[in-house]
């Protein structure tokens, strides 16, 4: 169920208000092009800052629009558990198929406390992905507390944003078969479904969902001959959605195409110029391929 091209879905803003009108077409636009499961308010999509009502609305509309085409995991993550617990528990309520939950940040809780935050949040009754990136967070959930986790009915998987290819075979043989291995970074995603991974929650699919599904579609099938082709196409895609803090690239990406405006809340600020600059010639790239 959960596998593939999994955008993790920007929100868009108008004059610092959800712009519902451009969000329900982005999702539609998303579904159209295949990709093969949605995130809405994850950190790309600006979490943080986004109200409780804004946060349940995303859902609400990732949800109708999906109309089970695709499944939605809705983001849930905090550095405070009982919140957590109550977005995981709308997300159930809401009708969400599973939540992602990032390791607690600024905290720098414990093995231990890690361990009793996912279990809480398990105890919700809502499949859980463990988001494990400690270059946001500082902490790690090591793989002999994800191997504990993975031992609870509803903890389900992992985004592994560590980009350590020996540590997906770790979590293989600790977590089972049934583990649910994805991404977290575009860069190593082809890596990473050689070691074993399902798929990617990605932030280039935001941009190029397309392309983003076929490198993924080849992936499943052991086409690295064509996935690799593909992967280096948009090479310069990852890189220029990263030249600045994320997602301010992608937004201006996506304001480029017309999906959006190019408004983001603070503390993010829009992209800098050097960071528009790639974006523009990633783009103009990927159409002079064709694609």
């Amino acid at each position: 169920m959960f596998y593939g091209s999994i955008t993790a879905l920007v929100t868009p803003f108008h004059d610092n208000s959800l712009d519902e009108s451009a969000f329900r077409e982005f999702v539609r636009w998303q579904l159209a092009q295949g990709t093969h499961g949605l995130v809405p308010g994850g950190t790309t999509g600006e979490a943080p800052v986004l109200s409780a009502a804004e946060r349940r609305r995303i859902i609400e509309i990732c949800l109708e629009e999906s109309g089970g085409k695709a499944p939605v995991i809705a983001g849930a993550g905090s550095n405070v558990t009982a919140k957590s617990c109550t977005m995981a528990a709308e997300a159930k309520e809401l009708g969400a198929d599973a939540v992602l939950v990032a390791a607690p940040y600024y905290n720098k809780p414990s093995q231990e406390g890690l361990y009793a935050h996912f279990a809480a949040i398990a105890d919700i009754g809502i499949p859980v992905i463990l988001y494990n990136v400690p270059g946001r967070t500082v902490v790690e959930i090591s793989v002999d507390t994800m191997a504990r986790l993975a031992q609870l009915e509803m903890i389900i998987g992992v985004k592994d944003a560590t980009a350590d290819m020996g540590r997906i075979a770790d979590q293989r043989m600790q977590c089972g078969a049934d583990f649910i291995l994805l991404s977290g970074d575009d860069f190593s995603a082809p890596g990473f479904a050689a070691y074993g991974g399902q798929g990617c929650i990605s932030v280039t699919a935001n941009v190029a969902p397309r392309l983003c599904a076929q490198l993924h579609n080849a992936l499943r099938a052991g086409d690295f001959s064509t996935a690799r082709t593909i992967n280096e196409a948009l090479q310069p895609l990852h890189r220029a959605l990263f030249a600045d803090a994320s997602p301010a690239p992608a937004k201006y990406a996506l304001s480029h195409m017309g999906k959006m405006r190019d408004e983001l809340r603070l503390p993010m600020t829009c992209a800098n110029e050097a960071a528009q600059q790639a974006v523009r010639e990633a783009l103009a790239l990927l159409e002079g391929r064709g694609q």
